[in-house]
């Protein structure tokens, strides 16, 4: 049934005489009433999501990947603590109840050459690689959440180590407030190997990808 446009037409209607009218604009104004709460807090993750506030949060499966790069090159760089959670009842979760604790790495713009990603299914690996033939991997507002980051060299500019993530900057997210965190304008890490439960990116380039089924992992 459509409803007319102009809202006085509402109130010239007849009264059937059995209280119809008074109970449809109770019905109005309860589902005004329940509406207000959920449309300032959509408003709200709008307002925090667009100053970076908030990342982008899934539930984990709980199977660590391994990444590894010749060299990941990134402009805006932060990092700090966070937790992942698994869905309840995962059968990943073994003794830790659903929860990994993992370092944030956040990048505003970040290339990547000769990139490997594997995870291991049941005794064999899923092997991913990209940016192996002269054209780098690109992302756009990346995070990874690892367990465990290692390289041979680590250079940063103006980095700042020992602030609350709260206020960070540079990268495309903020953290939690007051949790130690560390930011800079650039960052480069060679022969980097990460063991990651997640990774999100706005834009996520992959020249040259190859995907198969491998006995080793990268």
């Amino acid at each position: 049934m459509a409803l007319s446009e102009d809202p006085k037409d509402i109130s010239s209607l007849p009264d059937p005489g059995d209280g119809s009218e008074r109970r449809g604009r109770v019905r109005l104004r309860r589902a005004a009433l329940l509406g207000a709460p959920a449309f300032a807090l959509a408003a709200t993750l709008v307002v925090l999501t667009a100053q970076g506030a908030l990342a982008a949060q899934f539930a984990i499966s709980g199977m660590p990947f391994t990444v590894t790069a010749d060299t990941l090159q990134g402009r805006g760089f932060g990092q700090f603590g966070g937790l992942d959670n698994m869905p309840e009842g995962s059968p990943n979760a073994g003794d830790t109840g659903g929860q990994v604790l993992v370092i944030i790495t956040a990048i505003r713009e970040a290339e990547l050459t000769n990139l490997c990603q594997s995870v291991e299914l049941g005794g064999t690996y899923l092997h991913i690689t990209a940016g192996n033939r002269g054209t780098p991997v690109k992302a756009s507002g990346l995070t990874t959440d690892s367990t465990e980051i290692s390289g041979k060299l680590a250079a940063f500019d103006n980095i700042e180590i020992g602030g609350d993530a709260s206020t960070f900057d540079k990268p495309p997210v903020k953290g939690p407030l007051g949790v130690f965190g560390q930011q800079a304008d650039t960052v480069t890490i060679k022969d980097v190997r990460q063991t990651n439960y997640a990774t999100t990116a706005t834009r996520f380039t992959l020249p040259d990808l190859h995907m198969s089924f491998r006995s080793r992992g990268c």
